[in-house]
């Protein structure tokens, strides 16, 4: 996946099928949510966006997982109880195989709000960015991403600004929303990273 700046790799259980989703400029888009099992059991469950034309192609006879490959992308939603930030993969390709579940992102962005750098209870370093990778027509997508232990602390000293090259995964974490009515169960997706670089600036996608 060298030379992108927002690549994503999964492979996966679909967990239900494609349903209707929008339609944009005479294309139609489907969703559909991917279960990837980590190395520790835990399943992390992915929402995809595909085109129909993406989806077409998609031949199920080739074994029980499905992988996906495609780009990160953000959509900031407008809800009674605020704004969301909706993350999803695009799905570019997909093939089903029998290979074993694989979760792969590599992001290029720019750091656009201060670093936040906070300990676990249990004394573990964490640091959360926010990354800002662009993409064609002047649009960018606006993507969480959680940093650990030295590089948590390295990242949380770097000014908004910094150019920055991470590898991870990209997985979902359930957390409650404190609402004036009570309150409510929530999925988070964000890129867990296990390597992070500052880029040169002089460097060009």
């Amino acid at each position: 996946m060298e030379g992108t700046s927002n690549q994503v790799m999964l492979r996966g259980t679909l967990a239900q099928l494609p349903q209707f989703s929008h339609e944009n400029h005479g294309k139609k888009f489907y969703t559909f949510q991917l279960e990837v099992a980590r190395l520790s059991g835990t399943v992390d469950v992915l929402e995809v966006i595909a085109p129909e034309t993406v989806l077409n192609t998609l031949d199920l006879s080739g074994g029980t997982q499905l992988e996906v490959t495609g780009q990160l992308r953000s959509f900031n939603s407008r809800q009674t109880t605020g704004r969301k930030l909706i993350i999803s993969v695009y799905a570019e390709q997909m093939c089903a195989c029998d290979l074993e579940p694989d979760n792969q992102v590599e992001l290029s962005g720019t750091i656009c709000k201060e670093p936040v750098y906070r300990r676990t209870p249990l004394g573990r370093e964490i640091c959360d960015v926010m990354l800002a990778v662009n993409r064609p027509y002047r649009r960018a997508d606006y993507l969480p991403c959680i940093l650990w232990g030295r590089t948590a602390k390295e990242v949380s000293m770097m000014p908004v600004g910094t150019r920055l090259s991470l590898a991870g995964r990209l997985q979902s974490r359930e957390y409650v929303k404190i609402l004036d009515s009570g309150s409510e169960k929530r999925m988070a997706f964000e890129v867990s990273a296990i390597t992070a670089a500052v880029q040169d600036p002089l460097h060009e996608d």
